[in-house]
């Protein structure tokens, strides 16, 4: 079992980081939507707010996200939250080896045989390559080596490109310089949104033998490129035997009984291949052990999970009790599997 508790250092520096970064006109913004949606007096929560920041490790917007303003001292405590999501990152994710997770290329080279698709990288001189690979697959998701929360990812069609020579150049330009096949995914997924790769976030900690499942969250997107929630995606949390707890939601306020386009109920998903995924969460967990703390996205295809990418900077995916009923969280889970 790793070591109880977390350096002092490096919280003292994240807490000050954070409070040079603060902004006010946002946090009185968070409280009035926590205040109005609650029926809570809004300095009270203002200053709860400050307080779970200053002492409790809560960030503003897992405040607002966790429902906080009507959770007891108890449940509160049962909740992940950023912070402390960050100093187990800061701790057990070495950092020697996290930029293998940063740089898209990279995680492409180090995780191939878990990708079970065909990638390849732009150059200079490979305008052929290029448009072979986009004509033999007919539709391609291009990304930037580095990005985050969907950031630099684009999806392109062959029948649309009509100067290679352009294209090719147009993607060197903008630094689009991964190029991968799109995944089919599984039709219980497909049956949610088929014009978006749905991905699985399977948040997990290797301890040296064994890897520890911490939580479980099925994205959906809107048939955008990605699922994130800058394209307009949501989620929803995932017991131990992949089933949605309820509906899903999002950081805007959003809740979706009912997925707004396919009008699936979420909480009726159940997540196919449960076993083959949590054995492949393992198999990925032991190829870098040196980062123990990652945020696996997944996607389940018809013939198994395959790997997406992963963050070893994990974030963090909880129950909204004010959606699910759920008032508990999965701190409990963290603190078993990781001992702080």
């Amino acid at each position: 079992m790793p070591g109880r508790g977390f350096a002092l250092a490096p919280r003292v520096r994240y807490l000050i980081g954070r409070a040079r970064r603060i902004d006010v006109g946002s946090v009185f913004e968070r409280a009035r939507e926590a205040s109005q949606q609650h029926g809570k007096w809004m300095p009270a929560v203002v200053v709860d707010m400050l307080w779970q920041a200053g002492f409790r490790n809560v960030g503003f917007q897992d405040y607002i996200d966790y429902d906080f303003a009507i959770l007891t001292p108890a449940e509160r405590a049962t909740y992940m939250t950023h912070p402390v999501s960050n100093q187990i990152s800061q701790k057990y994710d070495h950092p020697d080896y996290r930029h293998l997770f940063q740089d898209k290329i990279a995680f492409d080279r180090v995780f191939s045989e878990h990708l079970h698709r065909e990638w390849m990288v732009v150059e200079d001189d490979n305008a052929d390559a290029v448009r072979a690979f986009t004509e033999r697959h007919g539709t391609i998701v291009t990304k930037e080596p580095v990005g985050q929360a969907g950031t630099g990812v684009h999806r392109y069609h062959a029948a649309e490109v009509e100067d290679w020579s352009a294209f090719h150049a147009g993607l060197r330009e903008r630094g689009e310089l991964l190029l991968e096949q799109v995944i089919q995914q599984h039709p219980d997924l497909a049956a949610v949104c088929p014009g978006t790769v749905n991905t699985t976030r399977v948040t997990a900690f290797f301890d040296g033998t064994t890897t520890h499942i911490l939580a479980m969250a099925q994205k959906f997107g809107r048939g955008a490129v990605s699922d994130q929630m800058t394209f307009g995606g949501f989620y929803t949390m995932l017991d131990d035997d992949g089933h949605a707890v309820g509906a899903g939601y999002d950081s805007h306020g959003h809740v979706h009984e009912h997925h707004p386009d396919s009008g699936f109920r979420i909480a009726d998903f159940q997540l196919p291949m449960m076993d083959e995924v949590r054995a492949f969460v393992d198999r990925v967990a032991r190829v870098v052990p040196q980062v123990q703390y990652v945020g696996w996205d997944i996607v389940v295809t018809p013939t198994g999970p395959v790997l997406v990418e992963g963050n070893w900077g994990a974030g963090v995916y909880e129950n909204k009790p004010s959606v699910t009923g759920i008032r508990t969280g999965h701190k409990p889970r963290y603190r078993a599997a990781i001992g702080f």
